[in-house]
């Protein structure tokens, strides 16, 4: 097995924030995070469990496992806990003084596939995600969101890389770092909101000049710094183990008012509730077909 060439880290320790302590309101509306996740089918009685999954490709070829993953998810074989949609806040100074607030639901965890009992976080590339992402109203996180997301988060956890080597691309490698996660989140209540497990695949305008490149941000320590700075430095296929998708829904409300976030992002009033970089200009393309590049060939 390759990842025998490069050695297993051991498990880490965890910094657990009181449930609470940290949490952004409930948002208006008991109903609403129902609703965003009504387009993600249920899971079916028969669908493979994430190490069925990971035997089944250990051995395919990023082609395949990609096809495999996102079909699997899009048939909804993602944990339940996956769809219970945590609320986090952010804020900026209004024209007159008082905050403008917006509420973001995003998903408690990274992106898995399996049960809730037997399940694996998976790396996807960035028109995966994005697949993934458009099918079932969600987006990706910016910078800020991933910020937001950790300091709110009610399970702060070590980063724990695994040595970089050729290997960190394969089934086997992102495998053994799950089962790392899942022994640091053990003794977690199921829904927990948790920050720092993965590099996070985020939104940001660099992707508007440097088409088929994915950006990649985070593995951040429970105080905050950054292992990984914003990067697009891959090209938009790539993923390794160290990738987490964190889905974000593509509705905010602001102020009480839902918009788009799309529409925030390039509001030069409000951009800064979603965003650290600036107003991001045509957000809905800065995602599509033409961002993503010849890379996906």
């Amino acid at each position: 097995m390759r990842l025998a060439l490069c050695g297993i880290v051991g498990f880490g320790a965890l910094a657990f924030v009181p449930d609470g302590a940290h949490r952004a309101s409930a948002g208006p509306s008991l109903r609403f995070p129902v609703d965003l996740v009504a387009s993600i089918p249920l899971r079916g009685a028969s669908a493979p469990t994430g190490s069925q999954l990971m035997a089944r490709l250990a051995s395919s070829s990023r082609e395949e496992r990609s096809r495999v993953l996102v079909e699997q998810i899009l048939e909804g074989n993602i944990p339940s806990t996956l769809r219970q949609l945590r609320s986090v806040e952010t804020s900026v100074p209004g024209p007159f003084g008082a905050l403008v607030r917006a509420v973001v639901w995003v998903m408690p965890d990274y992106l898995a596939v399996g049960s809730d009992e037997d399940s694996v976080r998976v790396p996807l590339g960035l028109e995966d995600a994005l697949t993934v992402a458009r099918r079932f109203g969600f987006t990706l996180p910016t910078r800020r969101i991933v910020n937001a997301i950790h300091r709110q988060a009610e399970a702060r956890l070590e980063p724990k890389p695994m040595p970089p080597c050729a290997a960190m691309t394969s089934v086997a490698y992102l495998w053994a770092h799950n089962r790392t996660i899942e022994e640091q989140q053990r003794r977690l209540p199921s829904g927990t909101l948790v920050s720092g497990t993965k590099k996070d695949v985020v939104i940001t305008p660099r992707l508007a000049s440097i088409p088929g490149r994915v950006a990649i941000y985070g593995w951040l320590h429970p105080d905050g710094a950054a292992i990984q700075p914003l990067s697009t430095v891959h090209a938009a296929w790539y993923a390794d183990y160290s990738h987490g998708i964190r889905l974000v829904s593509d509705t905010v409300f602001v102020d009480g008012l839902a918009r788009s976030v799309f529409d925030v992002l390039e509001d030069p009033a409000r951009v800064g509730l979603l965003s650290d970089e600036g107003v991001v200009r045509d957000a809905r393309r800065l995602l599509g077909p033409a961002a993503l590049g010849r890379a996906l060939n």
